[in-house]
């Protein structure tokens, strides 16, 4: 079985004493998975076993467990290398959409120059001439628009100083035409782990009611006669049902009651919120100087476009302009992509967005309903308290550990047993 690198993260994150419980509420996993998971980690990387005395028990890893991973297996030391080496590559690919912005625009732009003054010295026509400088002093006026020097446009770029952003020019282009990925990639982790830090949080021991915040197409009437969307959270963490004496259903979760330390009472939203879509990290500034860029070099690229419409200055000029003839619908599909990407993924955006909303009113529903419980559910939630029970293994509550020998524990027992014994004596001398 492959190591599980969610395992092995809450793994450190519980400080390298763990119990299947604390794993599957930590990392958000069903008991069956943790439990081999923890198995594997713990005979891959010299890990140790706990038995407590009520037969629970206790994986103790040491804290260099990676390092021992690493000179173990060649595999895990070349996936690191690869994500180190793609990290890289990714950023690569971020801030190439930029730098093959400002390489499109300069291109087209000297291209443009070059058309327009060989025109220019070649006929002696003002008004062929000034035909041509009118194209181009387009881009004057758009550069002149988009600089400091526009009164509207320096209010706006001084508002947006005072923004923050993280990304530099470059990673804000990829990020104006792409986003930043799925806001909710982890959502299915995060749910799980919410949801068993409910049960964790009243003691292993629920009503339907409290988890039903956190799960989705539950439908109307949950809170009724059905409570099948319990299915899989039973399954998941090895719940049981009871049913109490009014015939109302309870969960109650052994695995999720027993843990290898005492932990702080850990808060938990009253719901699982889905985050919106975001179109862009970008400031508005960035997303404005992007946005600004692209309709220059479309409009650039359409300028170029008319100029090389016949093909016989290409012909004649031939080296740079020869050569972006040849690459022109590059070009202009770049400059094509480069809006409508981003005017497509709005929209698209939007429509996501709506149906994120719905899902987060559906759960905050829920919550509420919870929040204002009647005289019904507050009686189930009470009886779902007699199944919570809540159990630390500490030291003292060992009776074997796979760190020393078995022949040393069962001496050490003995010695323990003789002990107590010769204190028993004492005790019964003395009170003779």
């Amino acid at each position: 079985m492959a190591l599980n690198p969610t395992i092995m993260q809450a793994v450190e994150k519980l400080g390298y004493r763990v119990t299947v419980g604390d794993v599957a509420t930590q990392a958000g996993l069903n008991i069956a998975q943790a439990n081999q998971s923890l198995l594997t980690l713990a005979a891959d990387a010299g890990g140790h076993l706990q038995v407590a005395d009520s037969g629970d028990i206790v994986y103790l890893f040491p804290q260099n467990f990676r390092a021992i991973l690493r000179n173990k297996y060649l595999r895990l030391r070349l996936q690191e290398w690869w994500n180190n080496v793609w990290k890289v590559m990714f950023y690569l690919i971020r801030i190439s959409f930029g730098i093959f912005l400002i390489a499109s625009i300069a291109l087209i732009s000297i291209t443009i120059i070059i058309i327009i003054t060989a025109a220019n010295s070649d006929r002696d026509s003002d008004n062929r001439g000034s035909s041509y400088n009118g194209g181009f002093f387009f881009f004057p006026d758009l550069f002149w628009y988009l600089s400091p020097n526009y009164d509207g446009y320096s209010q706006e770029r001084r508002r947006q100083r005072r923004e923050k952003s993280e990304l530099n020019f470059f990673e804000a282009v990829f990020s104006f035409l792409f986003g930043d990925g799925y806001p909710n990639a982890n959502l299915e982790e995060r749910r799980w782990r919410e949801i068993a830090t409910v049960i964790r949080s009243n003691r292993g021991a629920v009503a339907a009611e409290q988890i039903a915040p956190y799960l989705d197409d539950i439908g109307k009437g949950y809170t009724k006669e059905y409570e099948d969307y319990m299915l899989p959270v039973l399954i998941k963490f090895n719940g049981e049902p009871k049913v109490s004496p009014e015939g109302q259903i309870v969960y109650y979760f052994p695995e999720l009651q027993v843990s290898a330390a005492k932990k702080s009472r850990q808060s938990v939203p009253v719901y699982l919120e889905e985050l919106l879509w975001r179109f862009s990290a970008a400031t508005s500034g960035q997303i404005m100087l992007s946005a600004g860029l692209g309709i220059l070099n479309f409009v650039g690229a359409l300028v170029l476009g008319s100029l090389l419409r016949d093909g016989t200055i290409a012909a004649q000029l031939g080296g740079l302009v020869a050569f972006v003839q040849g690459i022109y619908w590059l070009l202009l599909a770049y400059g094509i992509g480069f809006l409508g990407i981003p005017i497509v993924r709005y929209f698209w955006i939007q429509s996501r967005n709506r149906k994120i909303t719905e899902r987060n009113r559906d759960r905050l529903s829920r919550a509420r309903l919870l929040a204002n419980a009647g005289a019904e559910l507050q009686q189930k939630i009470e009886y779902a308290h007699q199944f919570a029970a809540e159990k630390v293994i500490e030291d003292e509550d060992l009776v074997y550990s796979t760190e020393t020998d078995l022949m040393e524990q069962e001496a050490g027992e003995r010695s323990k047993q003789i002990e107590a014994e010769w204190l028993r004596q004492l005790e019964r001398g003395s009170e003779e």
